[in-house]
């Protein structure tokens, strides 16, 4: 899905490593960093997080952002308990 729409095969692969690669910008690994914080269970968006994130986004991407990351969390929850398989959507070459 994410090479549909023009990103990069490498960044795609690099993802495992946002916090460190050179493929992600500092707004994008803020952001990869808060949706850790939101669905990793042994995690929590502390205020330092919150910060860091405000001075990227704006309060109505910040809303837009946090949305799509539950939805996505909801989805997976739910398509695991229903037994839903993976549509294959991007597979690893």
């Amino acid at each position: 899905m994410g090479s549909d729409l023009g990103i990069a095969r490498e960044k795609i692969e690099a993802l495992p490593d946002y916090a460190s690669s050179a493929h992600y910008d500092s707004a994008e690994r803020i952001a990869l960093e808060y949706a850790d914080a939101i669905t990793l269970s042994d995690q929590d968006v502390g205020d330092d997080l919150f910060a860091k994130l405000k001075q990227f986004y704006e309060d109505d991407a910040i809303i837009e952002l946090t949305a799509i990351i539950a939805w996505e969390n909801a989805s997976s929850k739910f398509n695991r308990a229903l037994r839903v398989a993976s549509q294959n959507l991007w597979k690893r070459s």
